[in-house]
């Protein structure tokens, strides 16, 4: 599986592939209303954006489909999603994309990095290198609700 930096007309797929992760990974940590409202069907407009504006990583399939994602802030730096297709959970793709992140941040400069994991995602985060400082909430404007989550810290050593 190659990993790299996303393209901006993989945009929609990348949006699928979120979507994909969040239906089936926090089912049951959040209500189903909760999440048809946080993946809508049409991309936001901001997608793009981001994939210019931020190191966005895909692993890709032979066929060069997008299997997983993920992508770090570099105004924040803050890992922002890390998401992978349900079928594809196992492989080892987003523990390669979180490396591929923890490189650039080093390259950038970054001494540590943060997130806001989903629960059903602390464990992932946690056996990378992340370390709970708190659980918080997330208002998500694109779900218009209070998302439970688990601040998390990384700090970067030359990894």
């Amino acid at each position: 599986m190659e990993i790299r930096l996303a393209q901006p007309e993989e945009a929609p797929a990348i949006w699928r592939v979120r979507n994909a992760a969040i239906r089936h990974g926090c089912k049951g940590v959040y209500g189903d209303e909760v999440i048809a409202a946080w993946t809508p069907e049409a991309m936001p407009q901001g997608q793009v954006a981001m994939i210019n504006e931020n190191p966005f990583y895909v692993a890709l399939s032979a066929e060069g489909q997008p299997l997983a994602t993920g992508f770090f802030d570099v105004a924040t730096g803050s890992i922002e999603a890390i998401f992978t297709l349900p079928e594809w959970e196992g492989h080892g793709l987003a523990t390669r994309i979180m490396a591929a992140l923890k490189q650039e941040a080093l390259k950038r400069g970054f001494c540590s990095l943060r997130l806001a994991a989903t629960p059903n995602a602390c464990n992932f985060y946690q056996k990378r290198g992340f370390t709970v400082v708190r659980e918080s909430i997330y208002h998500s404007k694109l779900a218009g609700a209070d998302l439970r989550c688990i601040e998390m810290v990384c700090h970067l050593n030359g990894e």
